[in-house]
C-alpha cells in the first residue's frame, strides 16, 4: 500500500503545480475574450447630414453610408429629408465596412441603409441578392417613395416642354390697289387643320385710321381697329387643304399695310 500512497501524493502535487502561478496563486480559469469595439460598433451621434448617403459624426469624421446608390436628382431632396429626420442628432452605432464607408445601426437595432431602401427613399448599390436587394424589390412593387414617381426611380426625366399646336390656317392678305384715302385688298384663307371647317369667322386688327367700306364673299363687322369677317351662305365650308377668298374696299388716313396677325374661328393663323 505504501507505493500506491506515495503515487497519489505525487499526483496531487503535480496537479497543484499546473494550476498555480509561480508565486503560488491559482491561475484564472480559461475565458473567451470579449468582442472588440470594432465588432460591437462604436456608439456616437450624427452631427450633420451632408447628403442622402454622407454624414458627419460627433467627432468630425465624415463618412459615406455603405451599400446605398446615389439618388436621381428628382429624389435627392426627399432622401436628404429622410436622412435628416432619421439620423440627425440621433445616437447610432457605427461599424466600418470599407475604408471611408460605414454602417449605421439605429438605437432599435435597425440598419439605416436597409430602412432607407425598404422605405423607397434610396436604391441599393450592387446586386448581390442580399436583404437590401430584396427590400428594394418590395419597395418598388409597393410603389413606395421614389418608386411612386415613375422614371425618378432610375433616372432624371428630361424637362417637359409643351410644343405650341400647329396652325390650323394660313392667311394671305394682298393689297391689290391703293390711292389717296382708300385701298382695295384680297384675303385668302387656307384650311390646314386636317378637318372640315363648317362656318368660319376670320379676325384681324387694322392700323389706326383703317376700316372696311365694302366687302364681298362675306359679311364684315368692325369695332375700333378689330375686324371680323363671317362666311356667306354659299362659302361656309372649307375642306381640308381647301381655301376661301373674300375682298373689300377700305378707307385709310395713311398708306395701308397688311395686318400682322389673323385667326380663323379663334385659332391663330400663320401668314403667307
Amino acid at each position: 500500500m505504501a507505493p500506491r500512497k506515495h503515487f497519489l501524493v505525487l499526483l496531487t502535487l503535480f496537479v497543484a503545480g499546473c494550476t498555480a502561478s509561480q508565486d503560488g496563486r491559482p491561475l484564472p480559469a480559461s475565458q473567451t475574450p470579449p468582442p472588440s469595439t470594432a465588432e460591437q460598433g462604436q456608439s456616437t451621434k450624427v452631427r450633420t447630414v451632408v447628403d442622402a448617403r454622407t454624414v458627419e459624426l460627433a467627432d468630425g469624421t465624415r463618412a459615406r453610408i455603405s451599400l446605398l446608390a446615389e439618388p436621381a436628382s428628382c429624389a435627392a431632396a426627399a432622401a436628404v429629408d429622410f436622412a435628416t429626420k432619421t439620423l440627425l442628432e440621433k445616437e447610432v452605432r457605427v461599424s466600418s465596412i470599407t475604408p471611408g464607408e460605414v454602417s449605421l445601426m439605429l438605437p432599435d437595432g435597425t440598419d439605416y441603409a436597409l430602412l432607407a431602401v425598404r422605405s423607397g427613399v434610396l436604391r441599393a448599390a450592387g446586386g448581390d441578392g442580399g436583404p437590401l436587394v430584396e427590400a428594394e424589390t418590395k419597395a418598388s412593387q409597393a410603389k413606395l417613395g421614389l418608386w411612386a414617381q415613375g422614371d425618378c426611380s432610375t433616372s432624371t426625366p428630361p424637362p417637359t416642354t409643351t410644343a405650341p399646336p400647329p396652325p390650323s390656317c394660313v392667311v394671305v392678305y394682298r393689297i391689290t390697289n391703293q390711292w389717296a384715302g382708300a385701298f382695295q385688298a384680297e384675303v385668302t384663307v387656307r384650311n390646314v387643320s386636317g378637318a372640315l371647317v363648317e362656318g368660319w369667322t376670320v379676325r384681324w386688327r387694322f392700323a389706326e385710321g383703317e376700316s372696311v367700306a365694302q366687302l364681298w364673299n362675306g359679311t364684315a363687322s368692325q369695332s375700333g381697329v378689330n375686324v371680323s369677317v363671317t362666311n356667306a351662305d354659299y362659302n361656309a365650308l372649307i375642306v381640308a387643304e381647301g381655301s376661301v377668298s373674300f375682298g373689300f374696299n377700305g378707307s385709310a388716313t395713311a398708306p395701308s399695310s397688311p395686318p400682322t396677325s389673323f385667326s380663323l374661328n379663334g385659332a391663330a393663323c400663320t401668314t403667307g
